[in-house]
């Protein structure tokens, strides 16, 4: 059950990947049209990405699953994608009242419109599954080796062999079974849709409280996508730009809970705080209001009371239902690319329907959130922003470190991290064990949620900029490889001259540190929690600091010694602190294997 859970979380990081292009896709189709800029051709390239989300969807989600997020996986799910809808083409069975007193070219321009439109209700789920059978078939056969005979296409190259031949599979079952899958989905979409305001009530319930475990995008990704039928244009996102007057109900009552609801909530927030410490949180929560307002990410506001109050996390919820429910019912018709944030809402003002309306509801909306949150803050003394008991603030000196070796640290180090991914708000790690985190630390470099998954899975909630801070991440770790790499291969030859050449006996100038003395200077492997390079020091997270011998340290060349208030201990090393905490990995790995 968990495997099946955590790959379901999986894949709802990996279609963020393909809905990341809509923005711009929304931004070319919006701007071409006649009542804005009047340029067709702007027009159609927008079009294009929407014209074409399957094959979008096959490649990002492909490589959105594949380790280490490999091309090769997109490649393979282009193929797979291609192989399918190709074979559908050919095995799809045309009515016979489609081509009813039609001969010649009439008959064969009915035939290819009839399929053509029956592909593209196709388009988005065969690019799910064309995706997810190449990121699957990646991360199976990427290290897979064949007789010498065939070695040229082993490993990656193999990928996308399997994804070919998978998508015939997948285009036999499609072919014969088309006609009962489209009218299985055809009844699904018409149950949700007729569902009306209970539909939407749940909707809308579900899509908050899902934010907790990630799935709320596969939940998106259904309404948007897959849900009602407008000229072949299939999900409510795709039917509102085809021009669908009906669509837009998954997507409007959105709009009054993140421009208006939740920026209520942090002013509500930033007045309950002790007053001391409004000046000091106001930034914070004034940085999370315009999130919310501007772009629609709300998962920052969230998860600042989401386990703090979760009675009043489930009254957010059910707000968000009744709003999808109020804006239906009044006949708003609201649409977005990304999401439901000041941008969206003016960029397609003219695809709206009655979008004026918008500002009273969101006005009551901003009243609601702010007078529920202040009550309830209060009441309950709920510890949000500048409210904690016996909060310290965040040292200055902690932020002087760069911001990846800050959160390799807090993570527990470098040993500590075996995968690093995130999606738009969050950093999705695997970690050797998740409990040897520093949450404090963590939460002073501004994460605003933490979510433990087992005894090595960690999601924490940054915002917009997780994805950037992975990617920091990743390179710092992989410098440190490198550079211990080089340092490893240089052998003894290079060290010894350098500790000739320095005639003071510096260990700092030698490359061939003594790391086990240094390690025991630090008071030995059981004192050691974790050790970084970054900037030239040593980034020496201790158990016992009183344990340390600063005599010994300075004999063996450390030039000086910091210790930053809340921040890990730095040993100035200069050019050598990358191999130097290479090598302490491995004696620190070393001793801990070898630990009873």
């Amino acid at each position: 059950m968990s495997a099946k859970f955590s790959g379901l979380q999986q894949l709802g990081r990996a279609l963020m990947l393909p809905i990341a292009v809509l923005p711009i896709a929304g931004l070319l189709l919006r701007l071409g049209q006649p009542d804005v800029l009047d340029w067709p051709a702007m027009a159609s390239a927008g079009n294009a990405v929407f014209s074409n989300l399957g094959l979008l969807f096959a490649v990002g989600v492909g490589v959105g699953l594949a380790r280490e997020n490999h091309g090769a996986a997109g490649l393979a799910a282009l193929v797979g994608f291609l192989v399918t809808t190709h074979a559908v083409e050919v095995l799809t069975a045309v009515p016979v009242a489609v081509t009813a007193g039609l001969q010649g070219a009439e008959r064969a321009l009915a035939v290819s419109a009839f399929k053509a439109r029956e592909l593209s209700k196709l388009g988005v789920p065969v690019g799910l599954l064309s995706g997810i059978i190449a990121g699957s078939a990646y991360n199976r056969f990427y290290l897979m080796e064949l007789p010498s005979y065939l070695a040229f296409f082993g490993g990656r190259r193999f990928v996308p062999i399997v994804s070919g031949f998978a998508g015939l599979a997948l285009a036999a079952v499609l072919g014969i079974a088309w006609p009962m899958l489209e009218h299985g989905m055809d009844a699904a979409s018409h149950a949700i849709l007729d569902a009306g305001s209970w539909g939407l009530f749940a909707y809308g319930t579900l899509n908050r409280i899902l934010i907790v475990t990630g799935l709320h995008h596969i939940l998106n990704n259904f309404a948007w996508f897959i849900v009602g039928d407008y000229h072949g244009a299939t999900g409510d996102l795709r039917r509102f730009f085809a021009g669908d007057p009906t669509a837009g109900k998954f997507m409007s009552g959105f709009f009054p809970v993140m421009m208006f609801g939740l920026p209520g909530a942090c002013l509500a927030m930033y007045h309950t705080a002790r007053p001391e410490r409004r000046a000091l949180v106001g930034g914070l929560l004034l940085s999370l209001a315009l999130t919310s307002f501007l772009t629609g990410v709300t998962e920052p506001v969230e998860f600042t009371f989401m386990f703090l109050a979760p009675s009043l996390y489930a009254l957010h919820a059910v707000a968000t239902g009744l709003a999808m429910v109020i804006m239906n019912d009044l006949g708003v018709r609201l649409g977005f690319t990304f999401s439901a944030g000041l941008f969206d809402y003016v960029l397609n003002f003219g695809h709206a329907t009655r979008p004026l309306l918008l500002l009273p509801i969101g006005a009551a909306y901003f009243a609601l959130y702010y007078t529920v949150f202040r009550v309830c803050i209060v009441r309950w003394n709920l510890a949000t922003p500048g409210r904690e008991a016996g909060e310290v603030d965040a040292p200055a000196a902690t932020t002087q470190l760069p911001r990846a070796a800050a959160f390799v640290i807090a993570l527990g180090g470098a040993r500590n991290l075996a995968e690093i991914e995130a999606c738009t708000t969050r950093l999705r790690l695997v970690l050797a064990d998740n409990t040897a985190i520093d949450a404090a630390a963590l939460t002073r470099l501004g994460a605003r949620g933490l979510l433990r998954r087992g005894s090595r899975g960690l999601q924490v909630v940054l915002g917009p900029i997780a994805d950037q801070v992975a990617g920091e991440i990743r390179a710092a770790l992989n410098r440190t490889a490198s550079a211990g790499s080089a340092g490893s291969s240089g052998g003894a030859g290079s060290s010894g001259g350098a500790g000739s050449a320095g005639g003071d006996g510096s260990g700092a100038e030698a490359a061939d540190f003594d790391a086990p003395a240094l390690l025991a200077a630090l008071g030995g492997p059981q004192n050691v929690e974790s050790a970084v390079a970054a900037a030239g020091r040593l980034l020496i997270r201790m158990t016992d600091p009183a344990a340390i011998d600063a005599a010994a340290l300075r004999r063996l060349g450390i030039r000086a010694i910091a210790k930053p208030a809340g921040a890990a201990w730095q040993l100035l090393v200069a050019a050598h602190a990358d191999e130097t905490a290479l090598r302490l990995g491995r004696l620190l790995r070393a001793a801990r294997e070898a630990a009873p």
